[in-house]
């Protein structure tokens, strides 16, 4: 009982910073000081400016920043990126640095006793002047360099930590780390000054960077365990990706619509779920990106609006394909039916990606979304982090009960399940395989419904054509096997026969 009256007693304030207040349970402590600890380039400034920046636009909250390495006319210019106006609320006096950092031209080694007195007086009177609500200490650890004796600096950071708590204000406080996942602050030091300790990771996986961060303590209250990851983006700052807040509670509906093609339709059933995920996997030259077009063609046809995200192809050979198979992108977009967007992968980093998709998403308000092609944004991310970014925009699309279908390239001509499958298959509603088969030294194409959550759909595989006016869907294949398997042989008619007097169709 205990417990729970300590938890329920903790207020928190709200840090502005899109999904950290998600993972904090609501932001952090208020009145207590909160230690981000990363090493270099880990986004721990960002994060502090962000912190007082969000106070001040969001909640009417004024800040104190106290600066121990960056002098405030670099840390301007450097927050001037972010749109954050840091002179102008310095005007109004909702903002205030107090400068402690060393003077360039001297160097500082104090082996006696010293104290922190003056700094506190300055510190004080600043939170008082802007009436200020949240103070942040960057960064802390330079305090160690200028000063021999530890136990003193220990000392002197609690009596600080104590004067800001008395002041009723919320600090954050940052501090250097040494490696990744190692101790949380380089001199052992600063996690034992804070109530809650925060970890910003940037670490190098396969060549890739790798942005996370990780709420390792908050004393006396909840907050998600984990890591999370996390991107800078230019107007927005630090943006987390709470991958916590999947939850398994979206609406499904049996309402059906087309996938642009009315075989295609038959094959499952009578058309697509419309909040389904449809996932279309296949080689090279199959027809995926041309199913893509038919699926937001026909979605424009019933009055949908689509959004096509393309990571393989830029706009002007999508739309010449697309004119190709008889429909004009120019004109969908013109009547605000369509929206293409095409990037190279490598142009950002995938949780770059996922913000940008989920923008796109907000401010089009599409009823469905073609990805094309997954395969292209895997190559960019480690597993770990391909697998959350799929996670993450499954689950947006589900949320917003829109119709989506991603294409995935098989790693060989024959077919074969590609890492990119195996990462989304079991989170999709349908997947479809493109597969080539050769007959008699011919190379046809096949399609298949391959799964199709609740409801019937055919299993045979069917011949695939494509002409100048799109994709057309045969008959099925009876006489080949393996085609599934990538290894398409051909079967006698007797055998064939004899088949299907063992396995009738109707109990197939």
């Amino acid at each position: 009982m205990k417990n729970a009256d300590t938890v329920s007693s903790v207020i928190k304030i709200a840090t502005g910073i899109p999904g950290f207040d998600f993972i904090a349970d609501g932001g952090l402590p208020k009145g207590r000081t909160t230690l981000v600890a990363g090493t270099a380039g880990s986004g721990k400034t960002i994060f502090a400016t962000q912190f007082l920046a969000e106070g001040i636009r969001q909640h009417n909250e004024p800040g104190v920043f106290i600066t121990f390495e960056e002098q405030p006319q670099d840390i301007r210019r450097n927050v001037a990126n972010f749109e954050w106006d840091v002179g102008k609320w310095e005007g109004e006096g909702v903002w205030i640095f107090v400068d402690a950092s060393p003077e360039p031209s001297h160097e500082l080694n104090i082996v006696g006793d010293f104290d922190f007195g003056a700094l506190l007086a300055r510190v004080e009177h600043a939170v008082r002047n802007a009436r200020a609500q949240r103070v942040v200490l960057d960064s802390i650890g330079s305090v160690f360099s200028q000063f021999v004796s530890h136990s003193r600096v220990r000392h002197e950071l609690f009596r600080i930590a104590s004067a800001l708590r008395e002041m009723g204000v919320t600090t954050v406080m940052t501090a250097e780390r040494r490696e990744e996942y190692g101790p949380v602050a380089a001199n052992g030091i600063e996690e034992f000054v804070a109530d809650n300790v925060i970890i910003l990771r940037n670490s190098l996986e396969d060549e890739k960077r790798r942005r996370t961060i990780e709420i390792l303590k908050f004393r006396g209250t909840t907050h998600h365990k984990g890591e999370y990851p996390f991107t800078v983006i230019a107007s927005d700052g630090i943006v987390v990706i709470p991958l916590s807040a999947i939850e398994l509670k979206q609406h499904s509906a049996d309402i059906r619509v087309t996938s642009g093609n009315g075989d295609l339709d038959r094959m499952c059933g009578g058309g697509l779920f419309r909040d389904s995920i449809i996932l279309v996997s296949g080689a090279t030259g199959t027809g995926k990106t041309l199913l893509s077009t038919h699926f937001v063609d026909g979605g424009a046809a019933m009055g949908e609006r689509c959004l096509m995200f393309a990571y393989e192809e830029s706009r002007e050979q999508l739309g010449r394909n697309a004119i190709g198979w008889g429909t004009d992108f120019d004109v969908l977009e013109q009547g605000n039916k369509l929206r293409v967007i095409c990037e190279y992968p490598e142009s950002a980093a995938l949780e770059d990606h996922l913000v940008r998709i989920k923008d796109a998403i907000e401010d089009f308000k599409p009823n469905r979304i073609a990805v094309d092609s997954l395969s292209a944004l895997e190559r960019v991310s480690t597993p770990r982090g391909f697998r959350e970014f799929v996670l993450a925009l499954t689950s947006f699309i589900k949320h917003k009960e829109i119709t989506g279908l991603f294409t995935s390239t098989t790693p060989t001509l024959t077919g074969g399940a590609s890492v990119t499958e195996a990462h989304i298959s079991s989170i999709t509603d349908t997947i479809l395989l493109l597969r080539y088969v050769e007959l008699y030294g011919e190379m046809r194409r096949g399609v298949a419904v391959l799964k199709m959550r609740g409801s019937a759909h055919e299993k045979e595989f069917r011949e695939l054509v494509i002409d100048s006016s799109g994709m057309h869907i045969g008959a099925a294949f009876r006489n080949v096997a393996g085609i599934l398997a990538g290894n398409p042989i051909q079967i006698a008619a007797s055998e064939i026969d004899r088949l299907d007097k063992l396995f009738p169709s109707d109990h197939l």
